[in-house]
């Protein structure tokens, strides 16, 4: 409050000093208009005339020269006991606005004739009422508040006493019902209005926590027999789960050996897909061997016949050393043949039925298993091509290598290629970091999303009652993390083929080493 009272007389006195300087300015304009001495006298005497207020302490007249300077003109005290102070040229142009000094406000105004600027009013006004009525507010506020702060108290003490005890009887009440925690108790009528209605809501809520708590006392002995019935069925049960429990724990285990069985199984059947593969293939050769053997031994017989009549003649025996050398040429080839089949399978069927690491050419394991399932490959028109570093040597465990790669195929054979005209399967192989990276493509019928998302889990089909048992894509994930300690991952869309991606950890040969 003071500070707005100081701030609204300083707002008044500024206005009051501007509204004086621009008076005295319009009054001086006149005698500025020439520099003879009555002038100066004149308008000192004016200014004593019209200056009738106890604001202003001194008044300056300045005229501007011809050189745009200033001079002193003349000047107004407001008493002799004022001293007169030094002119304000230098500042005439620093005072365009108010300021303010200890006890006084000064400020500079333009004396001007038409558009033209002739001198200048240095203006000072007294601050001394200002303060003197802000002291007188100051001491008046302090009065007040000091009046205002004794009666405040002394209402608040007779307050105090004349509601402290009735108060004290609710807290001494509510106490004694905490301490006691005997809810029975109530409290007793106030002589307050306010303070009787609170003790009747407490007694209330005191009723009501009463009937609470009796309601949880019953349910509390609601509860103990209820959860002696809870606890002779649970052991009831328990006993009855526990038998149950063996009996799951031993069906279990029967599932368990017959997965492994039907694993076993699968492993297996690849081989025996392979066994007629060859045996076909092997059937072919042999009785072309055959063939040729028995028409050479007929042709020897010929010979032989021919030399013991003593019927022999050159052109014969030409005739039957070149047959001769021809069939011996076929049966060499057939049988070459049958031997590098029969040498393929037995290293596939070795190597399938091993688990154990040796150092071995990828590519020529890649090509003896290719060999091997040829005839199943021919008979299903399926076309492969294999990309393998020729001198990759490595060292790892061919078997589940050779189990995999089996499996692959013949999954793309029985699952990929219904109703697929040109069968492609693709085979890359790489060294990657210490790593064997194989990328295992076809361009089949592809895998459904439902049938992606676990495709590795036993018993997953597409072929069930057709002769699919689930278990090769399983056993294909299983020797690829545990037996090559490797990863697998599967890529497909619908009618767009499929694709595994599997890594797994080997070890180069020096050499291969050096040429990483």
């Amino acid at each position: 409050m003071i500070d707005k009272s100081r701030e609204y007389e300083s707002q008044l006195l500024e206005q009051e000093s501007q509204a004086w300087a621009k008076y005295i300015a319009k009054q001086s304009a006149p005698f500025l208009q020439d520099s003879i001495e009555k002038n100066h006298g004149e308008l000192k005497e004016k200014l004593k005339q019209i200056i009738f207020t106890p604001t202003i302490n001194r008044v300056h007249i300045y005229r501007v020269t011809e050189d745009q300077g200033a001079e002193f003109f003349t000047s107004y005290n407001k008493n002799h006991n004022y001293p007169a102070i030094k002119d304000k040229i230098t500042e005439i142009g620093k005072l365009s606005g108010i300021r303010y000094q200890d006890s006084y406000l000064e400020l500079m105004w333009k004396i001007t004739q038409g558009q033209k600027v002739i001198g200048h009013v240095y203006l000072q006004a007294s601050l001394n009422d200002t303060n003197n009525l802000i002291k007188k507010l100051t001491y008046l506020a302090l009065i007040l508040s000091t009046v205002a702060i004794i009666f405040a108290a002394i209402i608040a003490f007779r307050l105090y006493n004349n509601t402290q005890k009735p108060i004290s009887s609710v807290v001494e009440g509510l106490q004694q019902v905490s301490q006691s925690k005997n809810y029975q108790l109530r409290i007793e009528q106030q002589a307050f209005t306010e303070l009787d209605i609170l003790a009747q809501n407490i007694n209330i809520l005191l009723n009501r926590t009463e009937k609470h708590i009796a309601n949880l006392e019953d349910s509390h002995k609601h509860a103990i027999e209820k959860n002696d019935e809870l606890k002779e069925k649970v052991n009831s049960r328990t006993d009855a789960l526990k038998e149950s429990n063996q009996e799951l724990l031993s069906t279990l285990e029967k599932l368990h050996q017959f997965q492994g069985q039907l694993v076993e199984t699968e492993k297996m059947a690849s081989l025996g897909d392979m066994v007629a593969g060859i045996a076909h293939e092997v059937n072919t050769p042999i009785g072309l061997g055959v063939t040729a053997s028995s028409l050479l031994s007929d042709k020897l017989n010929e010979i032989k016949s021919a030399f013991e009549n003593k019927t022999l003649k050159s052109s014969q025996l030409k005739k039957f050393l070149n047959d001769g050398e021809e069939n011996v040429s076929i049966i060499f080839r057939n049988l070459e043949r049958a031997a590098k089949l029969i040498s393929s399978f037995k290293k596939v069927a070795v190597d399938q039925s091993s688990a154990e690491s040796r150092t071995f050419n990828v590519k020529e394991l890649l090509d003896e298993i290719l060999i091997t399932l040829a005839a199943k490959l021919k008979s299903s028109s399926v076309s492969y091509q294999l990309q393998c570093p020729d001198d990759l040597l490595v060292t790892s465990k061919p078997g589940p290598i050779n189990q995999i790669l089996i499996n692959l195929i013949l999954n793309s054979i029985y699952h990929a290629f219904e109703d697929v005209e040109n069968r492609q399967i693709e085979i890359k192989v790489m060294n990657l970091s210490d790593q064997l990276h194989m990328v295992y493509s076809d361009n089949g019928v592809g895998i459904n999303d439902a049938i992606k998302a676990r495709i590795f889990e036993p018993f997953t089909t597409t072929k069930r009652g057709s002769g699919g048992s689930g278990l090769g894509m399983h056993l294909v994930y299983n020797l690829v993390t545990q037996a090559l300690d490797g990863h697998i991952n599967v890529e497909s869309e619908l009618n767009e083929g499929v694709s595994f991606d599997i890594t797994f950890p080997v070890k180069l040969e020096a050499n291969q080493q050096n040429d990483n």
